[in-house]
């Protein structure tokens, strides 16, 4: 026959708990601890694994590139990094204003790094994310324009609370790319953050948007209202090694 208290702990689904009761419940006979003492300690090893797994959820849904962390960040690499402003970034404070995060400069300089170290922190602090790039945004939207479901597949770019575009204005968009893209920001203005990487400056946005100035002008007002800039400037760290040793590159 199963015992009760098994059976209690399957059914409310405590699996940390039906793990290791027994463990506990000997270490608390050894330590003679209190029976306050002893649920305390099931309850919290409950409750970490609880959060632990909505950790990695939140992890796994978010469909981060690689767990790249700050710490793991070369930052004698850039000529050109403003280390201070990026730490401040990891206190998620620009959360509480809906504010958004660009990243700005050239290829190999680490902000996909950056970007995805501050979406997995995110992720860790309880935030829902998506990371994707700006062209599979338009692409996802654009098939799902053609199949009369676009609200439906905008959605799923407005409701995380942080949604990171990865290299935006890498690869050009024409005017239905750009018209998609600025709808996604559009809806988020003021709803959720946007953590945005690109190789060009503000000016050149307008390259990105099918050079048309007047929607480059409604993005960057939705963009930038409530942003930090990071600029970063320097040689790829990809090519570091050539850069060292390659007379060609130097």
């Amino acid at each position: 026959m199963t015992d009760p208290l098994i059976r209690c702990m399957r059914e409310l689904k405590l699996t940390w708990m039906l793990d290791n009761h027994e463990t506990e419940l000997a270490d608390a006979a050894r330590a003679n601890r209190s029976h306050h003492d002893m649920l305390l300690r099931l309850l919290t090893g409950e409750l970490e694994a609880v959060q632990a797994r909505s950790v990695e959820r939140r992890i796994r849904l978010a469909r981060l590139p690689a767990r790249r962390t700050l710490d793991t960040f070369d930052w004698h690499w850039p000529e050109v990094i403003n280390r201070d402003q990026i730490q401040h970034l990891f206190s998620l404070a620009f959360l509480r204003e809906n504010a958004n995060v660009v990243f700005i400069g050239g290829v190999g300089l680490g902000k996909t790094h950056l970007a995805s170290a501050l979406a997995l922190h995110a992720c860790e602090r309880g935030h829902s994310v998506l990371f994707t790039s700006a062209v599979d945004i338009v692409n996802t939207l654009a098939v799902a324009r053609a199949e009369n479901r676009l609200k439906q597949a905008i959605r799923r770019y407005v409701a995380p609370r942080v949604l990171t575009v990865d290299e935006l204005g890498y690869l050009p968009v024409d005017r239905v790319g750009a018209e998609l893209l600025f709808q996604v920001l559009g809806e988020r203005y003021e709803k959720g953050s946007t953590v945005i990487t690109t190789n060009r400056p503000y000016r050149q946005w307008a390259t990105t948007f099918a050079n048309d100035a007047t929607l480059t002008s409604a993005v960057l007002d939705r963009v930038v209202h409530h942003c930090e800039t990071v600029i970063i400037k320097g040689r790829s760290y990809r090519l570091k090694d050539r850069v060292s040793d390659d007379p060609a590159v130097n």
